[in-house]
């Protein structure tokens, strides 16, 4: 085997191993919760992976003393009503961006994603004074509000990016056949770019799904499934591994769901708008 052979099946095997570990640093914690989801109390505690499996965990969440229906319900709500309000209008300030010109809107553009630089940390606190004084505290228009500050502003970057790589030969052509440019949006702008669209309403729905720290400070009865999490870390008993597990499975459902679903729409949407 000659010097050029052998540096190429170096490479490749190093290549497989380099792949390998990242899999498996990425997908052993996944892992490991799933099973410690079907794991009896005294088996949670254990690190083997032989164990009896049993499916009382995720039935113990949904009833007492958890019952972690309502946080549920909170979490979907807050998510859905965030992607419902957050994407049509993006797509609409997107367009603007993309096909006007008016004065400041470069800087706009810049405040907007400037706003996803900011740490959350660093304005909890300002929210949560803010909305005691509002009286939002612990209420899901609240939440829905602050996601909707962070997930409107990367909707827009994202949106704009399809909308620019699309010709605007397209809509004059519409307009020439009659349509109003209400109709050119809704019938040829938005369904062409409708990847991105998808891509957006993906990241704002996992996004509003999984956050944890504004939940947690502004809500008291209204908290979402990650924020009642915590309750299991303070048992008399101590955590309840088993249990938590199962509700993380339950978290993790929605976001596989979607990936599996429209995993085409979510590669698209990544790669397509980055470049005009």
């Amino acid at each position: 085997m000659n010097s050029s052979r052998l540096r190429k099946v170096v490479g490749e095997v190093a290549n497989k191993l380099g792949m390998l570990c990242i899999l498996l640093f990425v997908g052993f914690p996944i892992l490991w919760v799933v099973l410690t989801a079907f794991k009896y109390h005294k088996d949670a505690r254990s690190a083997s992976f032989l164990f009896t499996p049993t499916l009382q965990n995720f039935v113990s969440i949904f009833n007492p003393p958890y019952d972690f229906t309502p946080y549920l319900w909170n979490s979907l709500i807050i998510s859905i009503g965030t992607v419902a309000i957050a994407v049509p209008l993006a797509a609409l300030a997107a367009y603007a961006f993309s096909r006007f010109h008016f004065r400041f809107k470069n800087a706009i553009m810049i405040l907007l994603i400037a706003t996803q630089f900011i740490a959350p940390v660093v304005i909890v606190i300002p929210f949560f004074t803010l909305y005691s004084r509002l009286g939002l505290m612990d209420s899901r228009i609240g939440l829905i509000i602050l996601y909707l500050s962070f997930s409107m502003p990367f909707a827009v970057w994202m949106i704009k990016g399809f909308i620019d790589a699309l010709p605007i030969e397209i809509e004059e052509a519409a307009q020439v056949d009659g349509c109003t440019p209400f109709m050119v949006l809704r019938h040829v702008t938005f369904p062409l770019i409708m990847p991105g669209i998808i891509t957006s309403a993906i990241f704002a729905f996992i996004g509003a799904w999984n956050e944890f720290l504004f939940a947690m400070v502004t809500t008291t009865t209204n908290k979402t499934l990650t924020v009642g999490m915590m309750i299991l870390a303070y048992q008399l008993e101590g955590v309840q591994w088993e249990t938590m597990s199962a509700v993380g499975v339950i978290v993790m459902i929605p976001i596989f769901i979607l990936s599996l679903t429209i995993r085409d729409h979510f590669v698209n949407g990544i790669t397509m708008g980055a470049v005009k």
